[in-house]
C-alpha cells in the first residue's frame, strides 16, 4: 500500500508540474540553449526555447552561462540540491540534437536581448515608398495624358494599355465585406484557402509584371515584326512578336516562384518583385475619383485594420489576432504554406533570437495600395490645377512619415502593427491641410477642378459648326501637349472652332458614342480612349 501510495504521489506530482508548466507560457519568453557534444564532436549548435521568467533568470551572454550536463547526473540523495531552469525545446529541435550530438550533451541556457528594429526595416521603407511614389507618378501622369490623346479604334494595334475603373462608394462597401469575409474564411479554413490565394496571385502578378515591362520594352529599337493574319483568338489582331515574348517570360517568372516559394535563401525576392508589379499595375488600373471618395475608402480600410488586429484577439478562443494569425500563417497549420500578399525581406540581424523570432519582416499590400490609391489622386489633382505637384509631393513623404511611425510603434510594443493606423491619419490629414491651406479644398473634395480645361459638358457631342468650343479658345492651347499643334485638321475655313480643342474634335476621329464618358471621372469633359 505505502508503495502504491508513493507512486501516485509521484504521478499526481507530475501532473501538477506539467499543469504549471502549461499554465506558464502565458508568460513565456524566446531563449538560446547551446548544445554542445561530451564526446568532444562537432561545433556546438544554438537552439530555441521557451521559458519563464518568473522561474529562471538566464544570462544575457553565452559566456555568462555554465554548461549543464544532460540528463543530470548524481545518485539519488543529491536531487534535492539540483537546481535546473526548465525551458521548453521543440519535438524537431531535440531530435536534431540527437543525430547531431548524440544521447549525451552538454547545454547552457542564455536570453539575449533583442534588437528593437531590424536593418531590413530600411529595405522595406524604400520598397513601400517606391511603390507608392512610382504607382502615383504613373497613374496620374497616364490618366492625364489620356485626356490628350487622339481617339483610336478598339481594335487598333496600338491600343496597349486597359480603361481605368472609377471607384464608386458601393464598390467600396463590397470590397470591404469581401475583404472582411475572406480574412475569417481564411483564419478557419487557412489549409484549403491558402493555394487558391497562391494561385490568384501567380496569375495577377503575372499581368502585373507584364504592364509593367511592356511599356519599357516599346521603347526599344527592338524587333517590330508582327503575327502573320490568322483567325485565333486573341491573334487576330497581329501583336508584336517581342510581345508575346515578354508574356511568356512574366508567366515564367510567376511560374518559378510558385514551384519554389518555399525557399527561402532566395524565393522572397521574386515574391517582392512580382508584389511591387502588382501594386504598380492596381495603383494604374485602380482610380478614386474624388478625395471623397479617398476618404470614404482609407477611413473604413483603417477601421477594418485595427478591428482585425487589435480587437479580435478579445474575439478568438486562442487570443490571437486573425490579422497576424493569417499574415504570418497560423502556427498549427499542416500545409506550412504563407499568404504571398505580402513584401518580406529576411532579418538581417546577428541576434542568435533570429532562429526563434519570424524570420522575415512583413508589409501587407492593402498598406501601399490604399494610401497609394490617395497619392496617385493627389498627381492627377496636381497636373490639372497645376499646382507644380505640391500635393503628391507632400501626400508622397506623409506616408513616409506615417511608415516610419509604423516602425517605431513595432519597436516599442514588440508585436504586429496595423499599419493603416498611422498611415491614414498621415496622409489624409496632410491633404485636407494642404488643400485647406491652398484654398482648393472645395475642388479637391468633389474632384471639380478636373473640369478646369475642358468646359463643354460631358454629355453633349462636339458639334463642328457651333460657337461652344470657342469659350476656352485661349485656354486650350496652354493646356495641349507638345505635338498636338501639328496635327492634321480641315481647312480653317470649314470648321475653324475644332482646331483649339484636341480632345473633342481632332481631324479624322469617329463620332463620339453616348455612352463613351461612362468611365471618366465626374467633372472632366468626354476624352478619347488610349
Amino acid at each position: 500500500m505505502a508503495a502504491a501510495a508513493a507512486a501516485a504521489a509521484a504521478v499526481l506530482a507530475r501532473l501538477a508540474a506539467a499543469f504549471l508548466l502549461l499554465a506558464a507560457q502565458v508568460a513565456c519568453e524566446y531563449g538560446m540553449v547551446h548544445v554542445v557534444s561530451e564526446t568532444g564532436g562537432p561545433k556546438g549548435k544554438d537552439y530555441c526555447i521557451l521559458y519563464n521568467p518568473q522561474w529562471a533568470h538566464l544570462p544575457l551572454d553565452l559566456s555568462k552561462a555554465s554548461l549543464l550536463q544532460v540528463p543530470p547526473g548524481g545518485n539519488k540523495t543529491q536531487y534535492d540540491e539540483i537546481g535546473i531552469p526548465v525551458a521548453l525545446l521543440s519535438y524537431k529541435d531535440m531530435l536534431d540534437i540527437f543525430e547531431t550530438f548524440g544521447r549525451v550533451v552538454r547545454a547552457a541556457l542564455y536570453a539575449p536581448k533583442e534588437p528593437m528594429l531590424d536593418y531590413n526595416m530600411v529595405i522595406i521603407f524604400i520598397m513601400a515608398v517606391g511603390t507608392v511614389a512610382l504607382g502615383g507618378y504613373w497613374a496620374g501622369s497616364r490618366d492625364v495624358r489620356k485626356r490628350y490623346m487622339k481617339h483610336k479604334r478598339d481594335d487598333g494595334p496600338e491600343k496597349h494599355e486597359d480603361e481605368a475603373v472609377d471607384v464608386t462608394p458601393v464598390m467600396i462597401c463590397v470590397f470591404v465585406v469581401m475583404c472582411c469575409s475572406m480574412l475569417v474564411l481564411l483564419y478557419h479554413f487557412y489549409d484549403q484557402l491558402v493555394y487558391v490565394i497562391i494561385g490568384i496571385f501567380c496569375l495577377a502578378s503575372s499581368t502585373g509584371l507584364y504592364s509593367c515591362l511592356s511599356p519599357l520594352l516599346q521603347r526599344l529599337p527592338l524587333c517590330r515584326c508582327r503575327v502573320p493574319d490568322n483567325s485565333l483568338p486573341y491573334f487576330h489582331k497581329r501583336p508584336q512578336v517581342c510581345m508575346l515574348l515578354l508574356a511568356l517570360l512574366c508567366v515564367a517568372v510567376s511560374v518559378v516562384w510558385g514551384v519554389f516559394r518555399n525557399e527561402d535563401q532566395w524565393a522572397w525576392i521574386l515574391q517582392d518583385a512580382l508584389g511591387i508589379a502588382f501594386c504598380l499595375y492596381t495603383l494604374k488600373t485602380i482610380r478614386l475619383p474624388t478625395f471623397k471618395a479617398c476618404t470614404l475608402l482609407l477611413l473604413v480600410l483603417f477601421i477594418y485594420d485595427v478591428f482585425f488586429v487589435f480587437i479580435t484577439p478579445f474575439l478568438t478562443k486562442s487570443g490571437s489576432s486573425i490579422m497576424v494569425e493569417v499574415a504570418t500563417g497560423p502556427s498549427d497549420s499542416a500545409t506550412h504554406e504563407k499568404l504571398p500578399m505580402v513584401l518580406k525581406v529576411p532579418r538581417l540581424n546577428a541576434s542568435p533570437l533570429a532562429l526563434c523570432d519570424r524570420p522575415f519582416s512583413l508589409l501587407g499590400f492593402g498598406d501601399i495600395l490604399v494610401p497609394g490609391l490617395l497619392v496617385a489622386y493627389c498627381h492627377r489633382f496636381d497636373i490639372q490645377v497645376q499646382s507644380s505637384r505640391v500635393y503628391f509631393v507632400a501626400c508622397t513623404i506623409a506616408y513616409g512619415i506615417g511608415l516610419l511611425v509604423t516602425f517605431m510603434a513595432l519597436a516599442l510594443m514588440q508585436r504586429g502593427q496595423p499599419a493603416l493606423l498611422y498611415l491614414v491619419p498621415c496622409t489624409l490629414v496632410t491633404s485636407c491641410a494642404l488643400a485647406l491651406w491652398r484654398r482648393e479644398l472645395g475642388m479637391f473634395w468633389t474632384g471639380s477642378g478636373f473640369a478646369k480645361d475642358l468646359p463643354q459638358s460631358p454629355w453633349a457631342p462636339a458639334s463642328a459648326d457651333g460657337p461652344q468650343p470657342q469659350v476656352d479658345s485661349d485656354a486650350a492651347p496652354s493646356q495641349q501637349p507638345p505635338g498636338q499643334e501639328a496635327a492634321p485638321s480641315p481647312p480653317p475655313t470649314e470648321q475653324p472652332p475644332e482646331s483649339s480643342v484636341p480632345e473633342e474634335s481632332g481631324a479624322g476621329a469617329p463620332p463620339q458614342e453616348p455612352e463613351s464618358p461612362a468611365g471618366l471621372a465626374p467633372g472632366p469633359a468626354p476624352g478619347p480612349s488610349a
